[in-house]
């Protein structure tokens, strides 16, 4: 497939720079981006594991404190979105500034300095987790000491993500740079201020559930959106080889994840006062007419069929991401519904609507744009392409074998628990086997990821390989010249 390229006549007068050289500057900082997100993918699934393993066997590792259910979940959680949802973003996010703009990625080193640091606080988070030190508020459990590095991370990432933009030789945005502009600004705003508000300088009361309902709509919701789309309207065009069918469409999904988006996440049976729920709704219904239109712009992208699947796994990755996008978003207003959210919301069918969209959208796009770039980042190709398709199929099975089962548990709770006379501790024991396929599935995912760190892994290995030979080449060239040759 091509990739992203700049028009160098639209900007006469300025230097071009070769993609060599752009590849070049964004080598490094790429590298340690996103093999440190696959290691954390790995790291972060394996909590998933056990976390899966302790519903068929509770005494499974119960005699540790660090790795009982309350503390591998959400060590789980943080791993997957900031070790690996965050880094992958961030690090996509580069490149594109980078080859979109036609510009080198400005100062490198300091973006390497801020992954190294990103990656510190993300360690020390998760191992402070583990330890019992979690501050409870559901994705924002790492300790206020693991923040001050992460964000010290973000920030030396983000300036030069910033300046990259603003020193672009093509001056030309597309709708991409919408996006993912939007999303570099977006984030540093909602963690610092629940941050703040939670942590730092903890309100009072219901407010504290207010705060913390509302960091991970915009975290889950509104971040991953706008780069997950934000990368795949740029690069599904590429692989099916034609235009985006409409830039208004995609603009109008930009305007309601902003301006919409962010309301969402309060369930209906919160005891807050009721324009807060009600409000929480109606935008989460006004967010169906954005999915409506992703839906129909990748649909006339693509010509509504399944023949993208055909171009190779890396378009199925990108095509199965927008499938669970939008259903990932259909199920989330479905629970937002005020017939529905007071049962639905505390039931299996939740965590299901979340792992589908921040694994089944986002992990699936980032996945087939890594594929795309660490190949030309390095200039060399795929060492195994046969486990690029297992990873893509063992990371489909995987995500049915878990979103199905769970959002079946949690109907079949809400039908169990509206007839009284049922036990509650009937109703749990009954789901114990959407678990055992649910666990079947962890176990397809955790095999994918290993597939995914082992390709890279080889890819990144090769590349040093090549240059390593051919640095001993020139090294001794001298040495193997028949005599009296002329140097």
């Amino acid at each position: 497939m091509t990739v992203p390229s700049s028009n160098p006549a639209a900007a006469p007068g300025k230097p071009t720079f070769a993609v060599s050289s752009i590849d070049f500057s964004c080598r490094l900082p790429l590298l340690v981006l996103f093999i440190s997100a696959a290691k954390w993918l790995v790291i972060g699934w394996v909590f998933e594991l056990i976390a899966s393993l302790k519903f068929h066997a509770p005494g499974f590792l119960a005699d540790y404190a660090w790795l009982t259910y309350g503390r591998v979940h959400p060590a789980f959680t943080n791993s997957i979105i900031y070790g690996f949802c965050l880094q992958a973003g961030l690090g996509v996010t580069l490149w594109l500034f980078a080859r979109l703009g036609n510009a080198p990625l400005a100062q490198r080193g300091l973006v390497t300095l801020g992954a190294a640091f990103w990656n510190l606080g993300v360690t020390i988070g998760v191992i402070g987790i583990l330890l019992g030190d979690s501050t409870g508020f559901e994705h924002l459990e790492m300790p206020g000491y693991a923040v001050v590095f992460i964000f010290i991370g973000y920030l030396l990432m983000a300036l030069w993500a910033v300046v990259t933009f603003h020193q672009r030789r093509e001056r030309k945005l597309v709708v991409s740079h919408w996006f993912l502009f939007t999303a570099l600004l977006w984030f540093p705003w909602i963690y610092s201020t629940a941050n703040l508000l939670l942590v730092t300088f903890p309100v009072r009361g219901i407010a504290q559930a207010v705060i913390a309902w509302w960091y991970s709509q915009n975290l889950l919701v509104v971040w991953l959106s706008l780069v997950g789309l934000g990368v795949a309207f740029c690069f599904i065009p590429k692989i099916v080889r034609r235009e985006l069918s409409s830039h208004y469409l995609a603009v109008f999904v930009y305007w309601m994840l902003i301006l919409v988006a962010g309301w969402g996440g309060i369930p209906g049976s919160a005891p807050v006062p009721a324009w807060m729920p009600v409000l929480s709704t109606i935008a989460s219904v006004f967010l169906l007419l954005a999915i409506v239109a992703v839906a129909l712009n990748v649909g006339e992208t693509v010509g509504f069929s399944l023949s993208a699947f055909r171009q190779g796994p890396i378009a199925s990755f990108f095509v199965f991401g927008i499938l669970a996008f939008v259903l990932a978003g259909v199920m989330r207003t479905a629970s937002a519904l005020r017939e529905t959210s007071q049962s639905l919301n505390l039931t299996w069918f939740a965590p299901a609507s979340t792992l589908l969209n921040y694994y089944g959208f986002f992990g699936m796009i980032m996945f087939g744009a890594i594929y795309v770039i660490m190949p030309r980042l390095l200039g060399v190709e795929l060492p195994w392409p046969k486990l690029l398709r297992a990873h893509f199929w063992l990371s489909v099975a995987g995500i049915l074998l878990v979103v199905l089962p769970l959002a079946l548990a949690g109907i079949f709770e809400v039908i169990s628990l509206s007839d009284a006379r049922t036990p509650f501790l009937t109703v749990m024991h009954s789901t114990l086997t959407f678990f055992r396929v649910s666990t079947m599935g962890d176990l397809l995912l955790l095999i994918g990821h290993v597939l995914f760190l082992t390709n890279i892994g080889g890819l990144v290995a090769g590349f040093y390989r090549a240059r390593a030979e051919a640095t001993y080449a020139e090294l001794t060239a001298d040495l193997f010249k028949p005599a009296g040759a002329k140097s």
